[in-house]
């Protein structure tokens, strides 16, 4: 054995080599580091990830292994433990207390598959082990409760503290509420957009929420009163664009971008999806037709230093699961099911790197003129 005595001060003198990759700090000075126990020749030590949905989290059970044996000794057996604890800014919010990190999910104009984007990224972070919710903030056309089979529910009202709250729908583990569990899906809704703001206000509000990990809001096309609303009513964590690669929709994509990165606005950009990035056929898998075009997200990306979370094929399942009310990844369609995991995770990561450097989103105060 080596001259390193195997006590809990030499563990953490160990393990103070290993950097987390994305935060680059040592895990040990970011208090990732719980449960020491040791035994003859042995130690076994649980690593907090700062997200479930953490892609990197094999390389930082490597790094730790071999800190213990390069630091401690080659003899040592090392056990380790991983779990999470999803980071936020948001803390003691007076309004919606248990979610940890809000996030806006937008697109410039529609028809780019933002709901199915939206819906397939939620459940992906859910099947990491996080608790997720969906707000369906286009009061005018709502999709979730379609995409999720369950345009027939309605959300239950309990009293909570003696007031009356939404319970809301849950479907493949997610929490969900659309204005679409409210309304008839044959009424058209003839709403001026201050009303249709107070609605989604009502959803933070009135709305029995309890403890997520990332609550998305899925928000209607274009940039108009329920965008201004959201960042009104809730300090949001960051947002994530939605586009295709077509050259019309990145146009309308930077006016989405550019809208959060306004002054007076100032919510972080987390990244883009491109979705419909290539078409892929069910019996070629391994063929890609760029029959939208291509480059478009990431020119986007390095045009305003945004990460390109992930790049989502156009495949028939996609669009015959969100049809059916079962998002594709829940089926584990092998093509749709890697890309939206991956994307999960490239947002999963972004929220924890946000998080970790840079101060809480505040809330957007408008002055009439």
């Amino acid at each position: 054995m080596s001259s390193y005595k195997l006590t809990e001060q030499t563990v953490l003198a160990a393990l103070g080599h290993v950097e987390e990759p994305d935060l680059k700090r040592d895990i040990v000075s970011l208090g990732m580091v719980t449960n020491i126990t040791l035994g003859v020749d042995s130690v076994r030590f649980t690593v907090v990830l700062t997200t479930p949905a953490c892609p990197l989290k094999e390389l930082i059970r490597q790094r730790c292994e071999v800190a213990i044996h390069e630091h401690i000794g080659p003899e040592v057996a090392v056990q380790v433990d991983m779990t999470a604890n999803v980071t936020s800014t948001r803390n003691n919010a007076p309004l919606l207390p248990g979610v940890k990190n809000i996030i806006a999910v937008a697109s410039g104009k529609g028809g780019v598959g933002k709901s199915t984007v939206t819906a397939n990224l939620a459940i992906a972070l859910h099947k990491s082990g996080a608790k997720v919710g969906i707000i369906d903030a286009d009061i005018y056309g709502p999709s979730i409760p379609v995409m999720f089979g369950a345009e027939d529910m309605q959300p239950q009202i309990t009293q909570v503290d003696g007031q009356n709250r939404l319970q809301p729908i849950q479907q493949f583990g997610i929490k969900l509420m659309s204005i679409g569990f409210l309304v008839p899906p044959d009424q058209a809704m003839l709403w001026r957009g201050p009303v249709a703001s107070r609605a989604l206000q009502q959803f933070f509000s009135d709305t029995e929420w309890g403890e997520l990990d990332y609550l998305l809001i899925d928000l209607p096309p274009g940039t108009g009163d329920i965008h201004l609303s959201l960042v009104q009513t809730v300090p949001v964590t960051g947002a994530i664009i939605v586009t295709t690669p077509q050259k019309v929709a990145i146009a309308d994509a930077i006016k989405g971008l550019a809208m959060f990165r306004q002054p007076q606005i100032n919510v972080p950009v987390l990244g883009i999806v491109e979705n419909m990035a290539y078409f892929t056929p069910a019996e070629l898998p391994d063929h890609q037709y760029f029959i939208f075009g291509s480059g478009g997200a990431q020119q986007l990306s390095e045009r305003f230093d945004v990460p390109l979370l992930g790049q989502i094929p156009l495949v028939q399942s996609i669009r015959e699961a969100g049809d059916e009310g079962k998002p594709a990844i829940v089926s584990g369609e092998p093509i749709a099911s890697e890309a939206f995991r991956g994307a999960a995770e490239s947002l999963a990561r972004r929220v924890a790197i946000r998080n970790a450097t840079q101060d809480q989103t505040k809330r957007v105060e408008f002055t009439r003129t």
